[in-house]
């Protein structure tokens, strides 16, 4: 017996010898938590935003956490957004993005070359390649859309919003990127889209490391079946899917990725693509039902497009002078955008904040911003920073970029897209996609709230850090052919 409490004592010794920090005075204010080891992982991952407000109203716009054995160093000025951005040398973004692949898709690809995958999705996502993947996705969403309620049908039809402008648009993009044509060999988009949605939500907690046994069974079961429909997916170049799914297949095939790994990483880019789309979409026909003012005003802008001459311009093109819509949809970013931006600290760094204030990083943390808090939830920066506001954006015609904080301008006041070298490459084609689906709904459907008086979901606050949020509950609407008689 004394023998056991020896051991245990020694243990116990030996453990807050590995697991002690103290603060250094050149280093940001820590804070533990008061759960050995956990310290604050269960309240961070339960609802980010409101721990991270907690710890900003407690320590000031940096701070470290621990979290599940980790330290976190948190940084929350967007003036001092930059020195973490830019800074490729002592912070890596590819550590944690690997450990996510891991966790979320099982996936591991030791000799992969990121840089060359990137340029890849450039290619085909930027520049002339662009327009043909629009013209592509435009087709795919007007059979979509048209389908999904004949014009002779004259009864309104119910769905919840969120899984309307999901599914529509995941389909859409499936069929643009990984499926090519409905009638070939490839999977049924509507089948995919079923086990996508059973894993998308799981997807938090199989990045957290919290699945529990039943949970763990489903997330098996559902990649098991994902990889069986993915399988064709970009393997001959006839099948129709994107020149860039060939290319990524090819590079993955030369680094000597086997099948199995093959379709792992298919399924990440299928999340990668079409994970934030829908709901974004989702997002900004939800605030636009809920404020007739600006639904009016996009509207308006969107009749003068539909009742211009036939024309050969491409409608992706002619959406782009949509300066109302393109307010409309900056705001609903803004305030549904929140994707962590993560480094890990590769080695002993001094951050210089724009305050002048400095701070010493330790090799081995990681580096976390959290641009939802600020700049893009911020009361300094914005007015009623919970709202819409459509026209803010604009001032007589031109885009309004001047936003400012402590007196200072910002040159980043909204983060949806991340930035510098790991924003996003596909920016610019999702945006043309949210247009052009937005466009379709509104032109073909009249589509209203089953609830004149129904106000936008609270969000699931699991999925700060991952992107897109997502709603709690969904938002029930109805809709039918503007058409029907």
């Amino acid at each position: 017996m004394i023998f056991t409490i020896f051991l245990l004592v020694q243990t116990a010794l030996l453990y807050f010898i590995l697991t002690h920090r103290s603060r250094s005075k050149r280093e940001p204010p820590l804070d533990k938590g008061l759960i050995p080891w956990l310290g604050h992982a269960l309240e961070f991952g339960k609802d980010a935003s409101k721990f991270l407000n907690r710890m900003k109203l407690k320590h000031g716009n940096i701070f470290t956490v621990r979290a599940a054995g980790r330290y976190v160093t948190v940084l929350l000025d967007p003036h001092s957004y930059d020195a973490v951005i830019n800074d490729t040398d002592c912070l890596d973004f590819t550590r944690y993005a690997q450990v996510l692949m891991d966790r979320i898709f099982n996936l591991r690809l030791p000799d992969h070359h990121m840089d060359k995958a990137k340029d890849m999705m450039k290619k085909q996502f930027m520049g002339m390649n662009v327009a043909s993947l629009n013209n592509t996705v435009s087709r795919h969403l007007q059979a979509l859309v048209k389908a999904e309620i004949p014009q002779n049908q004259k009864d309104w039809k119910e769905h919840g919003l969120f899984d309307f402008s999901y599914s529509l648009l995941f389909k859409a993009g499936y069929l643009t990127l990984f499926g090519g044509e409905q009638n070939n060999n490839s999977s049924d988009p509507s089948f995919v889209y079923e086990e996508y949605k059973k894993f998308d939500g799981l997807l938090t907690k199989m990045a957290r490391g919290t699945l529990n046994r039943e949970e763990k069974r489903t997330t098996q079961r559902v990649q098991k079946r994902l990889l069986e429909l993915l399988a064709p997916a970009g393997l001959a170049e006839d099948s129709g899917s994107s020149p860039w799914l060939h290319s990524y297949r090819r590079l993955l095939q030369e680094e000597g990725a086997d099948e199995d790994t093959q379709g792992k990483a298919i399924l990440m880019q299928v999340w990668a693509t079409q994970g934030n789309v829908g709901p974004a979409a989702f997002w900004l026909l939800g605030y636009l039902l809920t404020n007739p003012a600006a639904l009016s005003a996009v509207k308006k802008e969107f009749s003068q497009i539909s009742q211009m001459e036939p024309s050969e311009t491409p409608l992706s093109d002619r959406l782009m002078n949509t300066p109302v819509f393109g307010s409309a949809l900056e705001e609903a970013l803004r305030l549904s955008a929140a994707p962590f931006i993560t480094r890990e600290v590769l080695q002993e760094k001094t951050l210089h904040m724009a305050d002048g204030q400095e701070y010493l990083l330790r090799k081995g943390d990681r580096m976390c911003l959290f641009p939802f808090i600020s700049p893009q939830m911020d009361p300094e920066i914005y007015h009623e920073v919970h709202h819409l506001h459509f026209i803010n954006t604009f001032l007589y015609g031109s885009v309004k970029k001047d936003f400012y904080k402590a007196g200072r301008r910002l040159k980043y006041y909204t983060m949806p897209w991340g930035a510098g070298t790991n924003g996003c490459v596909g920016k610019q084609f999702a945006i043309n996609t949210i247009r052009q689906f937005v466009y379709m709904v509104l032109m073909n459907y009249d589509l209203e709230l089953c609830d004149p008086n129904a106000q936008m979901p609270e969000v699931n606050a699991s999925r700060y850090g991952f992107g897109m949020l997502q709603p709690e509950s969904d938002l029930l609407v109805r809709y039918k052919s503007r058409n029907a008689h």
